[in-house]
């Protein structure tokens, strides 16, 4: 049996309350039960990755940005990733943006040719389980989608399914029938 590893991005400031965080370690089960996976956490909104700053570009440059090549070193090890990404103010968490800012680096997960940009984080499979309070899927004002498809995109990874948990501040009933479609779209990746 072909072993996968699976790289597990939590970005929730609710942690395991989060409803994003619930789906995404529902999907990371399902995924891991069907073949033999090594899994790595990985915690961003616990605040032990900075925002990107002059700090880290100097840390790049001068060899030393162990955060950073650790972060990087994860993706890159990764066959799956798996990102609990909420939906907060119309955005994904700064949290996760600071995440992304450290792993994309020139040369290493993505390189300037002749002809454009070229991601070198190609061959793997991301889901990204984000949960908004309200209605965004498809409208204006799904900007995290967009984000994270651009974002992911310039790394070369292409191969991205997004599981949706909409409207879940809008009442319980609501909720209930939100989460548990989400549950479904789990059940339909295994």
């Amino acid at each position: 049996m072909n072993k996968q590893n699976i790289l597990y991005v939590q970005s929730s400031i609710f942690g395991d309350n989060g409803v994003s965080t619930g789906i995404a370690k529902k999907l990371v089960a399902t995924l891991a039960e069907k073949k033999d996976s090594t899994i790595v956490e990985r915690n961003v909104s616990a605040g032990d990755i900075p925002h990107f700053s002059m700090e880290t570009i100097e840390a790049i440059g001068a060899g030393n940005a162990k955060l950073a090549d650790t972060l990087i070193a994860e993706v890159q090890q990764a066959d799956v990733i798996v990102i609990a990404a909420p939906m907060y103010n119309f955005a994904i968490p700064s949290q996760l943006k600071s995440w992304f800012d450290h792993i994309a680096r020139a040369g290493v997960t993505f390189k300037y040719t002749e002809a454009g940009v070229q991601g070198l984080l190609a061959n793997k499979k991301v889901y990204i389980a984000t949960a908004r309070g309200g209605l965004h899927q498809d409208k204006g004002t799904d900007l995290d989608t967009v984000y994270l498809k651009t974002m992911l995109g310039f790394l070369g990874i292409t191969d991205v399914e997004f599981i949706y948990a909409e409207g879940v501040n809008l009442g319980e009933e609501v909720r209930v029938k939100s989460i548990a479609a989400a549950e479904q779209q789990v059940q339909a990746v295994a």
